[in-house]
């Protein structure tokens, strides 16, 4: 963060209470760490729209190797300390309820995570004074934001749920939260029509819960290129490799595709802790030869992948907890280059616009399988076709453009009754 930036955070520079300009304070466990990180970067991108209409910071967890503070595109970047570097380990590879799945001793982090939090955020607060706090995610971000309301009730709070704390996190204690949760919020979003069920069961009301997606630069970046010849025999999957993106039906499906398409060949990008069993599984059904496992991909190689790629396929699941995809933003991206897709048929993906036949049931490896060797059957036109029909839809709902505009609105409208000395 540059000097400018550190002394309007100390002396709490009054400009968005003039109101010319006002402050917006995001909280977020997911954040790149420095320039191409695979980590999602979703949350900045929608910072860095928003910082045309106010003044950001960004309140996010430190990790081994990121800067403690930086400006990124506008961008006030915060980072918390709640541990030695070497044990910041809560949050990436993963996320926390993975993290947690995968290694429980990391349940100790968690007290530590929660303190530091609430400490940077009461801190922020008295001397950055900001206009409104938007919290990613529930739980953790929702709840400490609405406990430390309790001492300033004049601070409107955002809280935008991605899917995993509303969805999972089951139980009779955690639904109480939830609930209470909801009542300390001046407003939640959800990012797809079907979470708004979930979000209404968990405690929100129906007047202060709205629908507002996250985005994908369907403008510059995620868009066909007619130069790129796309492969006629290339299977592409992209996301984490944890269990609510279904990756392992897909690769049963794709060694009973291959009994009829020898030439087919499975592109996996993305990490993960369910990536050792993962490539266990290929090896058990001897598919070695036709799988390739890529790694982390930048963000800015992500489109070349999906020009090429005969076929995207999203194998989405309910996960033992509960939780699923709130949206599926990896599908827009295909769509947006061009790419053909199948979808499992979820609440979130049930709003794209795809024609029954490009969907298949989760977890259903003999309905996958017969979709894809559907699809494949198509004619490279028809499928690009059907893709194409949809994509000026797409922009309409998804681009960053239309998402940061809506974001835009919803925060002013937030900050303006404290503006006019409102509680």
């Amino acid at each position: 963060m540059s000097e400018r930036t550190t002394a309007d955070l100390a002396q709490g520079d009054s400009a968005a209470e003039a109101g010319r300009r006002f402050k917006l304070l995001v909280l977020s466990s997911t954040y790149p760490r420095w320039p191409n990180d695979p980590e999602p970067g979703f949350v900045h991108e929608l910072n860095r729209r928003l910082a045309s209409h106010f003044d950001v910071v960004a309140l996010v967890p430190s990790a081994r190797g990121a800067k403690r503070r930086e400006r990124i595109q506008g961008v006030d970047v915060v980072r918390f300390r709640y541990a030695p570097s070497w044990l910041e380990v809560l949050v990436n590879d993963g996320g926390i309820v993975n993290n947690l799945r995968r290694s429980p001793w990391k349940y100790g982090l968690v007290p530590l995570f929660l303190l530091s939090l609430s400490f940077e955020l009461l801190r922020l607060r008295l001397t950055w004074r900001p206009d409104v706090i938007h919290a990613h995610w529930l739980i953790p971000q929702g709840l400490i934001a609405g406990l430390l309301r309790l001492g300033a009730r004049r601070t409107p709070i955002l809280v935008t749920c991605h899917g995993a704390y509303l969805f999972g996190l089951r139980g009779r204690v955690m639904s109480s939260i939830k609930r209470w949760v909801f009542s300390r919020v001046s407003h939640a979003t959800v990012v797809s029509q079907g979470m708004l069920k979930f979000a209404l069961d968990a405690g929100a009301s129906g007047n202060c819960v709205t629908v507002q997606p996250m985005g994908v630069d369907l403008a510059n970046s995620f868009t066909p290129v007619s130069e790129v010849e796309r492969r006629n025999d290339e299977l592409l999957f992209v996301g984490r490799l944890v269990e609510k993106k279904g990756l392992r039906y897909l690769i049963e499906a794709f060694a009973v595709a291959i009994g009829k398409r020898p030439s087919l060949s499975l592109t996996i990008a993305g990490f993960g802790p369910d990536e050792d069993e993962l490539r266990r599984q290929v090896g058990r059904l001897g598919i070695e030869a036709h799988v390739q496992f890529l790694g982390a991909v930048r963000q800015a190689e992500l489109p070349g992948l999906y020009r090429r790629a005969a076929l995207f396929v999203a194998p989405f699941v309910e996960a033992a907890s509960g939780d699923q995809e709130g949206l599926g933003l990896v599908v827009v991206e295909a769509m947006g280059c061009g790419c053909p897709v199948i979808v499992s048929d979820l609440p979130a993906t049930r709003e794209l616009p795809l024609c029954d036949s490009f969907r298949f049931a989760p977890a259903n490896v003999k309905q996958l399988a017969e979709r894809i060797d559907h699809v494949l059957g198509m004619s490279r036109s028809d499928r690009e076709m059907a893709i194409a029909a949809a994509r000026e839809e797409l922009v309409s709902r998804y681009d960053w453009s239309t998402v940061g505009k809506g974001y835009a609105r919803l925060i002013k409208d937030l900050a303006r009754p404290r503006d006019a000395g409102q509680s």
